[in-house]
């Protein structure tokens, strides 16, 4: 009885397997002119940041909408499904809170020593926030003391009420807060500079031609993974 059941765990994951495959072959190429591609069903968040984007000078980008239960496949799903380069090429954005900001720094209206930061890093990294935290002490000159920096990840309701995102929504474009932007350095290193975020709804991914968004975002490229 137990092999019996073993045997059909196995063949649904093999189902589910090739059903993700078939979806892989089936998604469109990731389209290399500047005209963006849009999903089919154009959702009220897709038109908002279309327009950010299209009003800060990005042409290269593309929404696509996936499946709700994208975030259980493994990356190499995620990246068929999106036409995604590599697994490399697909990363997210979270928001931190340095927890040790002297007390009169409360907002983002100071981006050299914000008390918050997104920062866009790959699946496929490890966060360092210890290299996040060296650079914000250089980047004051030294004027701040180091241990007045430590970015830890927000709550996430407070992640919510900052960037108007749920959890595995959050993008950096269209944030109800002016929030600075750290993006890892091994991203601007990615070839092509084609590189896939969160799109604001949970079902829905941002891919973005990474010079277009440099320019757009002004991040601080920082190398912090």
């Amino acid at each position: 009885m137990e092999e019996a059941a073993a045997t059909t765990v196995e063949l649904e994951r093999l189902q589910i397997d090739i059903l993700h495959r078939i979806s892989v072959l089936e998604s469109s190429i990731l389209p290399e002119s500047s005209s963006p591609s849009l999903p089919d069903d154009e959702s009220q968040t897709v038109s908002r940041l279309s327009a950010i984007l299209r009003s800060g000078g990005v042409n290269d980008f593309s929404f696509k909408r996936v499946s709700p239960d994208y975030y259980d496949w493994p990356l190499e799903s995620r990246r068929g499904v999106l036409g995604a380069s590599s697994v490399d090429h697909l990363c997210k954005s979270i928001v931190l809170v340095n927890t040790q900001a002297s007390s009169n720094i409360l907002d983002c209206s100071d981006r050299n020593n914000s008390k918050y930061y997104v920062v866009v890093v790959q699946y496929t990294a490890r966060f360092n926030a210890e290299a996040v935290k060296n650079f914000l002490y250089s980047l004051n000159e030294g004027k701040i003391p180091k241990k007045r920096f430590n970015l830890r990840l927000a709550p996430e309701e407070t992640s919510i009420q900052l960037t108007g995102f749920e959890h595995n929504a959050v993008t950096c474009v269209g944030m109800k807060t002016s929030i600075p932007v750290i993006l890892d350095e091994a991203i601007t290193k990615l070839k092509p500079d084609f590189f896939w975020l969160g799109g604001g709804e949970i079902d829905l991914k941002l891919g973005v031609r990474t010079s277009e968004f440099l320019d757009f975002v002004k991040p601080f490229v920082v190398a912090c993974s």
